[in-house]
């Protein structure tokens, strides 16, 4: 237990008092299976076959590992996992997880689908940030060619200006609705650009307060460095900063492309390093918290009962919306449910989409799980308990 804050993430009757027996137990399967390597391995591989091949997997899929991950194949779907978050303190971020086609009228769509999940936040105190990637708006190709210095086509310039006009599309909406959105980080090799995005974003609608939030990938070993250079650009310019630190998502992509292309690796050496980063990134945002609205998007216990020490130091109430917590849905319930029921803002990350479509999101959530030094036994581990705790209580 936390001495300052008497907050305990091992407190599993808060963690799990959403989830009847029925479900715990589904929840034990799930978990037991994502603890074997080889068995997420070997099913991710079948699963991507299947689907490619049409085969119909769904009715397999859906009650399982996408009820789990995910709030539903549309909003409307979703509304179930909204409500039953609400009921806990726990706010959503509608997380459109379909990745675009890379032409227009997907690039239109996904807009389109995101100023939805807008318009259901607006008013709606269980809904307070929307989401979206760049590269769901624009090419992928652009993003990089411009971060790269090249010179564009003509052709190129007006994809280059339709893309930017879907992210002031969905970011003035946003200021209108009085709805916070975070932009997603992706790779470092066209990162620049979207970072260059959002904080004319910012400068547009951040002055009275953060609506624009960017996200930092605290494994790369130059994001707190950016974040710091960001802070002294807001003050500058007269904006609030959104800041959402992370730890990242794209290691080993990234490692490879280094080595590879043969430039220096942007991920610290080591886990501890990037610990450390995060770390010192919290510390940052909270020492400006004058300038800095953060969300502190972390499956980490160590980082979050450093937030709320640094938090109580400073005197900033658990529910100053200045500062928020964040996770994924059907992960780290243990965080989630025991920080909201101390009072502090808490919101998760519900995907949602076609089940095929959003498989490979799930495919990913299954290997981090797994990636994660002792996730998955930490999630199994506190749910086995959970699932004791209550036997002893019937006898």
């Amino acid at each position: 237990m936390n001495p300052v804050t008497n907050v305990s993430f091992d407190d599993t009757a808060v963690a799990f008092s959403s989830k009847s027996d029925a479900e715990l137990y589904k929840m034990y399967l799930l978990f037991k299976s994502m603890n074997n390597n080889k068995f997420v391995k070997l099913g991710g591989n079948l699963l991507n076959t299947a689907i490619k091949l049409h085969l119909p997997v769904k009715f397999i899929i859906k009650p399982t590992i996408f009820n789990h991950f995910c709030g539903g194949e549309t909003i409307e779907e979703s509304e179930r996992a909204i409500r039953e978050l609400a009921r806990y303190n726990i706010g959503t971020i509608l997380d459109y997880s379909v990745e675009g086609e890379g032409v227009d009228r997907s690039f239109d769509e996904t807009r389109d689908e995101i100023l939805r999940t807008v318009e259901k936040a607006r008013g709606n105190k269980n809904i307070p940030f929307s989401v979206f990637k760049v590269t769901g708006l624009m090419s992928t190709d652009i993003l990089e060619k411009v971060q790269a210095g090249e010179k564009l086509t003509t052709e190129a310039q007006g994809a280059l200006a339709r893309g930017r006009q879907r992210v002031n599309d969905i970011c003035q909406r946003c200021h209108e609705a009085d709805v916070r959105v975070f932009v997603d980080a992706e790779e470092s090799w066209f990162q620049e650009t979207i970072d260059n995005m959002a904080y004319e974003m910012m400068e547009l609608y951040n002055k009275e307060k953060a609506i624009v939030y960017n996200t930092y990938q605290l494994y790369r070993h130059d994001r707190l460095d950016a974040l710091m250079r960001d802070y002294e650009n807001a003050v500058a310019k007269d904006y609030i900063l959104g800041a959402k630190p992370v730890r990242g998502a794209y290691m080993e992509k990234e490692r490879k492309r280094a080595e590879e292309m043969g430039y220096p690796s942007p991920i610290n050496p080591t886990k501890e390093a990037s610990d450390q980063l995060y770390n010192d990134g919290l510390r940052f945002c909270i020492d400006h918290i004058d300038r800095i609205s953060l969300c502190a998007g972390t499956h980490n216990e160590d980082s979050c009962y450093l937030l709320m020490e640094l938090m109580d130091e400073k005197g900033i109430v658990p529910d100053d919306k200045r500062v928020f917590f964040a996770q994924l849905f059907g992960m780290s319930d243990n965080l989630s449910y025991n920080l909201a029921n101390a009072g502090y803002n808490v919101v998760k990350y519900v995907p949602y989409g076609p089940v095929e479509s959003v498989m490979p999101y799930l495919l990913r959530r299954a290997n981090e799980n797994t990636a994660i030094a002792g996730q998955s036994s930490r999630e199994f581990g506190l749910i086995s308990k959970e699932m004791e705790r209550r036997k002893k209580l019937k006898r």
